[in-house]
């Protein structure tokens, strides 16, 4: 008869197949998001809240109207097209690489905005912004009575 105590292994988890999983995993990640598209445009979005800058750098204007009507630096366009805008934007522009200020009313065709990014696109305009207004400081005539005084 055999009278030794028999040795009892204990239970061991492997971890190596769950580390190599968990690295492929990681591998896979980190490679699915850095394949997505970037835009052709660099965009500088405004924030609604911003201050105005004390001297602000020289740049182009483009205002667009409810009708869709162009006006570049002040300047009223006679036509309301890609090819007049595209010629006035080189005329201000005069191959310097100045930020685009764009500035649409609220009503404005999506079509005239749309022109608007395209035809900078076209002339190689990196830095653009789209103008925007606090809307704490507007304030709608039909939300506050003009007879109530400030508090």
């Amino acid at each position: 008869m055999n009278l030794r105590p028999r040795r009892r292994e204990e239970p061991e988890i492997n971890l190596v197949p769950m580390i190599d999983v968990v690295l492929v995993l990681l591998i896979f990640f980190m490679i699915a998001t850095s394949l997505r598209p970037e835009s052709a445009l660099d965009l500088r979005l405004p924030e609604a809240a911003g201050r105005l800058l004390p001297n602000p750098p020289a740049q182009l204007t483009v205002d667009v109207d409810a009708n869709g009507r162009y006006t570049v630096n002040g300047q009223a366009l006679e036509t309301a097209d890609a090819t007049g805008l595209k010629v006035a934007l080189q005329a201000f522009a005069n191959g310097r690489t100045v930020p685009l200020t764009l500035r649409a009313d609220g009503r404005t065709p999506h079509q005239a905005v749309v022109t608007v990014l395209e035809v900078a696109g076209q002339l190689g305009l990196k830095q653009l912004a789209i103008a925007t207004t606090n809307p704490s400081t507007v304030i709608p005539s039909s939300s506050k009575p003009a007879s109530s005084p400030d508090p």
